[in-house]
This record gives structure tokens, sequence and C-alpha cells, in this order.
């Protein structure tokens, strides 16, 4: 990012769908902030990146396990839902 001072950039960050709903949106929002704040503390203009929790509202392997369903996927595809996505908002 100090290579590029005009970027900014969005760290969404996404859980499985185990756990609760609620739950899975504090989890994914805290993991978001602590990886903005790692950033922010390397790079010039911190103000550049932030971080959105998006709990489990972005699946990308269809893993469905919300209320008394039980998921059959294996702990791998669900480890892929469990992601944080660098996502480039500006550049110039």
């Amino acid at each position: 990012m100090n290579q590029y001072p005009n970027m900014v950039i969005e760290l969404g960050s996404n859980t499985d769908c185990r756990s609760s709903v609620a739950s899975n949106q504090i989890l994914s929002q805290n993991r978001a902030k602590a990886s903005a704040d790692y950033i922010k503390k390397r790079i010039s203009k911190p103000e550049r990146i932030s971080g959105v929790g998006y709990g489990e509202t972005k699946l990308i392997v269809d893993c469905p396990c919300e209320g008394t369903v039980v998921s059959d996927c294996s702990e791998e595809l669900h480890a892929k839902n469990r992601r944080t996505e660098f996502i480039i908002t500006k550049m110039n």
C-alpha cells in the first residue's frame, strides 16, 4: 500500500455458518478490525484501509447449517467460507 498511496482497500471478513448468525457477525467484525489495525500500523495514510464483517452472509461454498440443520460438509469446505478478502475500492 505504501507503493500505491492513493489505493483504498476494504478488508471483508467472513465466517462459516456454524454458530449463531449474531455470533458470526461479531466474530467477523472483530477479525476485520484486527486485520485492518495490523495493516494500519504498517502503512502511510492508515485511513485508506477499513474492515467490514460480513458474518455468514457471503458463503462461497454452500454448506447450510442454521438452526436444526446439521451440515454434512467437510472441515475443508467450511474453511473456504472463513476468509478475509482484500477489496480495492479506489485506485488512482
